[in-house]
C-alpha cells in the first residue's frame, strides 16, 4: 500500500482555494475511484490521466487506485486537476520522487497522448496559491504569459507529462517565463471627432471625472455611440490591484491576450441587445461563469439601443449597480464576481426616431411605452442624463475648435486626483463610490447650498437615492472647478443633469 500527495487549485468565481490531491494504491481488483465532489468533466479525469500516463512510457498501477480531493465538501469543476492527479499517482507508485511536489501546485489538462493543455483561470489560481503560502507552480507552457504576472510564485511551464516526470526526477528543467515586453496602449478614438453636442460632451466629462452612470438620448446619427466609445480615453489607467482583478476575470473567461495579458486600461464592453440574461449577468450550468458586466469591471458597460434590451435584462442590473458585484447561486455552489462598472445607456426618443423631432409619427402613448422600458428604479440609479440634438447647419462640420481627448483627460485626471485624495483614508477612489450617509453627515453641505434638493424631495420629483446621487455629482463638479466643496450652483447643475423638472 502506497500514498502520495500533490496540490492544485479550485476556483469559485475568481476566488481560489488550494486543493490537496491524495493518491492511494492498494490491493484488490484494478479500479480507479475519484472522491471529493467532482463534476462530470473531472470524473472523466481518471480515464484521461490513465491514458496519458501509459502514452508517456509508464505503466498504470495494478490494483485499486483511490483519488481524494480535499476539502471534500468543496465542489471541484473542470479539467485543471489532471496534472496534479497524474503526479500524485506516479509518486504513489514510486515512478517519480515526491520531494518537489511539496509546496508546488500543478495546473493543466492532460491529453490522451500526454500533452499538457492550457486551462482557464491560471492567474486567479496562482494568486490563491500565493495567498496560501505556496511559492512554486507548474503550468502549461501556453499559460506562462499569464503565470508570469504573479509576483512571489516561481512559475515554470511544461508541454508534456514526460517533461514534468523528468523535472520531478531532477533530470531536466522546465520552461521559465520570458520577461513581459512593453505593452502598447490601445488606440482610442479622439473626442475631437464628435461634432457639436456641447451638453453631451460636458456630461461625458463629468461622468469620467466622477465615475457616474450616464444616459444619452437622441435621434439616430447624432453621436451617442461616438461619445460612449470615447469615454475610455478620458479615464485614468487601472491601478496595479485593479489590473490584477480585471485580468483575473478575463482569465476565468478565457479572453486574455498573449501579447498583452495584463489589463491596464479600463475595459469597454458593448453587448448586443439580443444577449441573454446569463451572458449579461453571468451563469451557466455547474459553477457560474462571468458575464458581460464582470468583464466590464472597472471599465464601461455600454448598452446601445437600451430600450431594445428588454425589461428582464435591464432590471437585472439594478442590484449590481448598487453593490458593485454580482452573486450567482447554482446547485453546485454560489460564486461572486466583481462588477463595479460605469453604465452608459444610449436610446432613441421613440420607435420611429426620425432625424427631426417634428417629423415623429409616434403617438404620445407609443413614446411613453417605448421609453417606459427604462424603468423608474433603473433610471434612479443613473446619475447623468443628456439629450443630443441633430445638427442643423453644415458649417458645424467645419468647426475645428472641438476639444481633443487629451485636453479633456487632463481636467478629468486632476478632478479624479482631488477626489482620490479626499477619500483616500476611507478607501474610495471616485465620488460615485461614496455612500450617501457619508456625504449627508461627515461632509454635510450648508442648508442654503442644498435648498434645491429639499424642494425636489418635497415636490416628489426626487427620491432619497436621487438626492444622494445629486450630492455625488455636486462634488464632482466642484472637483472639476477646483473648489474645496460644492456651492449652490453645483447642486443646481447636478439637479439639471438628473431631471430638468427637479431644478
Amino acid at each position: 500500500m502506497a500514498i502520495a500527495k500533490a496540490w492544485s487549485v479550485a476556483l469559485l468565481g475568481i476566488d481560489g482555494r488550494v486543493i490537496e490531491i491524495e493518491a492511494d494504491i492498494g490491493g484488490g481488483l484494478p479500479r480507479v475511484t475519484l472522491v471529493g465532489l467532482p463534476d462530470a468533466g473531472l470524473r472523466e479525469a481518471k480515464d484521461r490521466v490513465r491514458s496519458a500516463v501509459r502514452n508517456s512510457g509508464q505503466s498504470w498501477p495494478e490494483g485499486k487506485v483511490t483519488l481524494g480531493l480535499s476539502p471534500a465538501n468543496l465542489p471541484k469543476v473542470g479539467s485543471g486537476y489532471d496534472l496534479g492527479i497524474a503526479a500524485a499517482v506516479l509518486a504513489a507508485d514510486g515512478k517519480v520522487p515526491a520531494t518537489k511536489l511539496i509546496g508546488t501546485v500543478l495546473l493543466g489538462e492532460l491529453a490522451l497522448d500526454g500533452r499538457i493543455r492550457t486551462i482557464r483561470g491560471v492567474l486567479p489560481g496562482l494568486l490563491a496559491a500565493r495567498k496560501a503560502g505556496i511559492r512554486r507552480a507548474v503550468v502549461p507552457v501556453e499559460s506562462l504569459f499569464e503565470a508570469a504576472l504573479v509576483d512571489g510564485v516561481e512559475a515554470v511551464g511544461a508541454s508534456r507529462l514526460t517533461d514534468v516526470m523528468a523535472w520531478l526526477k531532477g533530470e531536466s528543467t522546465l520552461t521559465e517565463p520570458e520577461p513581459p515586453g512593453p505593452s502598447e496602449p490601445p488606440s482610442v478614438p479622439d473626442l475631437a471627432d464628435v461634432i457639436g453636442q456641447p451638453e453631451a460632451r460636458w456630461a461625458l466629462e463629468v461622468a469620467a471625472a466622477g465615475g457616474h452612470h450616464l444616459l444619452l438620448t437622441g435621434p439616430p446619427g447624432v453621436g451617442k455611440t461616438m461619445l460612449a466609445k470615447r469615454l475610455p480615453g478620458l479615464l485614468p489607467p487601472l491601478s496595479p490591484e485593479e489590473s490584477l482583478q480585471v485580468t483575473a476575470v478575463h482569465s476565468v473567461d478565457g479572453s486574455l491576450s498573449v501579447s498583452s495579458p495584463l489589463v491596464t486600461v479600463p475595459p469597454f464592453v458593448a453587448p448586443h441587445h439580443s444577449i441573454s440574461v446569463a451572458a449579461l449577468i453571468g451563469g451557466g450550468s455547474g459553477i457560474a461563469v462571468p458575464g458581460a458586466i464582470s468583464k466590464a469591471h472597472r471599465g464601461i458597460l455600454f448598452l446601445d439601443e437600451a430600450c431594445e434590451f428588454g425589461a428582464q435584462r435591464l432590471e437585472s442590473l439594478r442590484t449590481v449597480l448598487e453593490d458593485g458585484e454580482v452573486r450567482i447561486a447554482r446547485t453546485r455552489g454560489a460564486v461572486s464576481y466583481p462588477a463595479r462598472f460605469q453604465l452608459v445607456l444610449a436610446t432613441n426618443p421613440c420607435p420611429c426616431a426620425p432625424p427631426k423631432e417634428a417629423d415623429c409619427i409616434c403617438s404620445a402613448a407609443a413614446r411613453r411605452r417605448y421609453l417606459g422600458r427604462l424603468s423608474g428604479p433603473l433610471l434612479d440609479r443613473v446619475d447623468l442624463r443628456a439629450t443630443l440634438r441633430p445638427l442643423t447647419a453644415m458649417r458645424a462640420h467645419a468647426d475645428g475648435d472641438q476639444e481633443s481627448t487629451q485636453a479633456v483627460r487632463e481636467r478629468v485626471l486632476l478632478a479624479r486626483r482631488r477626489a482620490a485624495d479626499r477619500w483616500a483614508e476611507r478607501g474610495w477612489q471616485s465620488n460615485a463610490e461614496v455612500p450617501g450617509p457619508v456625504l449627508r453627515k461627515d461632509f454635510a453641505l450648508p442648508g442654503n447650498v442644498t435648498e434645491l434638493l429639499d424642494k425636489g424631495l418635497d415636490r416628489g420629483v426626487l427620491t432619497a437615492r436621487g438626492a444622494d446621487r445629486c450630492l455625488r455629482i455636486s462634488w464632482t463638479l466642484a472637483d472639476l472647478a477646483n473648489r474645496d466643496q460644492p456651492d449652490a450652483d453645483h447642486v443646481a447643475a447636478a439637479l439639471e443633469f438628473r431631471d430638468r423638472k427637479a431644478a
